[in-house]
């Protein structure tokens, strides 16, 4: 049953509209604005009925105070016919409505029902999108497509146990992001999350890094340091990039694996450890196992439970989505800029190969929010990879559906990669020449055949 609040000094009043209401919902009542705010924090009403005049404080402070609330039901304003201006200030404060005294019995009714039914359709459109956003998104990852609401089950599974996991993936394609989704939904996650990307850390620190120092154990450690292994104690830690590791390395971390203890360097008392290990790589393991770079017994061991990511090429009808919710944060970062996405920027990014995955579209984005100068987001502000990418894929189309001769389009697309190798090299035609094999003199010819000047 919905719960009604009424604010009024007068009992009399309060008395009135419990006796109206008592039917169709729960009445509370406050005789002024501090024991009205009690009432709120207390339980919060589905429904506020306020007068305006009241001695101690007006309902004008109540509205005030609500508006820094964290909850703002509807406030229906009770005012007498001589202040309905002060009631118009209450609306621009928040109030919903507001009815004159004497008040008609019926016509009070039937708003507050209307108001009621309002607040509840609205808490189901809430209750709606988030459970569509949950579908969507998973943690940090979004995407409605086939491939992602495979991973998110497949993650959602994972969570629950604390086995070594192993993220498979291309660059860009939210590995951390996952590594993340899997310690939040776990059981470790109040412990802390631990990430290391073991490629950015030279082959002589990896170590002192991943398993801690004590003073003086090489020169430089003026003093113990813990290790990664040690901090992540209680919760997930996460080696993105493991197979940039060294051999040694490799040893050494399959060891800490096997016997959850590891050794500072310097020392030889272990340390026992209790974390949850998620490795994430890029690389092709199984080929570096043949060619001897990766451990066999290291690989069996982290991977215990392999999770792969899908690229972005993978899951094209993500693009929109992650696009506008890239444009709205980035935005929101930059305090201006565009506030949509033009049908022919998306067209663009929808088509786009995107080799650098979902952070080379944040990147695009990021890029066309710091360019754009329109409210909408169009093809121009985008980089130039993106609009390259998009035009060559417009001339396949158009070649195979018959609107353009394959001899304009092969021409097209020869100009398009002397542009593309011509600005990489700043417009020096020996560079550009040496980038796409040919002589200085042979990509000159081209040039004059096909129109290309440098930019005035």
């Amino acid at each position: 049953m919905a719960r009604v609040l009424v604010v009024d000094d007068e009992v009399g009043v309060r008395e009135s509209l419990r006796m109206l209401l008592k039917d169709e919902c729960e009445v509370v009542t406050a005789g002024g604005v501090d024991e009205a705010l009690a009432a709120v924090e207390a339980t919060p009403p589905d429904l506020i009925l306020l007068d305006l005049v009241m001695p101690g404080g007006s309902g004008l402070d109540l509205l005030a105070a609500l508006a820094e609330h964290e909850v703002r039901p509807p406030v229906v304003v009770l005012t007498a016919t001589r202040t309905v201006a002060t009631a118009v200030e209450a609306m621009k404060l928040g109030a919903s409505d507001y009815v004159t005294k004497p008040f008609e019995v019926e016509a009070l009714r039937i708003k507050v029902r209307q108001l009621l039914e309002r607040r509840d359709l609205e808490r189901e459109v809430e209750r709606l999108r988030a459970q569509v956003e949950s579908q969507e998104r998973l943690g940090d990852l979004i995407g409605r497509s086939d491939p992602m609401q495979e991973l998110f089950h497949t993650l959602r599974r994972v969570a629950r146990s604390t086995t070594s996991v192993l993220i498979r993936g291309e660059s860009g394609t939210g590995k951390e992001l996952a590594a993340r989704a899997l310690h939040d939904l776990g059981p470790r996650a109040a412990g802390p999350f631990v990430a290391v990307n073991c490629a950015a850390i030279p082959d002589s620190l990896i170590e002192s890094e991943l398993f801690g120092h004590e003073k003086g154990a090489f020169t430089g450690a003026s003093e113990r340091r813990v290790g990664k292994f040690e901090a992540a104690a209680g919760g997930t830690l996460f080696l993105d990039e493991i197979g940039e590791l060294a051999p040694a390395v490799q040893a050494k971390l399959l060891r800490a694996l096997q016997d959850l203890r590891v050794e500072r360097v310097g020392s030889t008392e272990p340390i026992q450890v209790d974390v949850r290990v998620v490795a994430a790589t890029h690389r092709d393991l199984e080929r570096d196992i043949a060619e001897g770079r990766f451990r066999e017994d290291l690989f069996y061991r982290i991977n215990v439970v392999p999770v792969a990511l899908p690229a972005l090429r993978e899951r094209r009808g993500d693009i929109r989505r992650l696009a506008e919710h890239f444009l709205a944060a980035a935005t929101e970062r930059a305090g201006a800029g565009p506030r949509q996405i033009s049908r022919e920027a998306l067209a663009a990014l929808e088509r786009a190969p995107w080799p650098g995955n979902v952070r080379e579209l944040q990147n695009a984005i990021e890029h066309g929010v710091a360019l754009c100068e329109a409210e909408v987001l169009g093809l121009d502000d985008l980089p130039a990879a993106v609009v390259r990418a998009d035009l060559l894929e417009g001339l396949r189309d158009q070649v195979r559906s018959g609107e353009r001769a394959f001899e304009d389009a092969v021409a097209e697309f020869e100009r398009e990669l002397l542009v593309e190798a011509l600005e990489r090299a700043g417009w020096n035609q020996t560079r550009a020449a040496e980038q796409l094999h040919i002589t200085r003199r042979a990509l000159k010819l081209r040039m004059d055949r096909l129109a290309v000047t440098p930019p005035s």
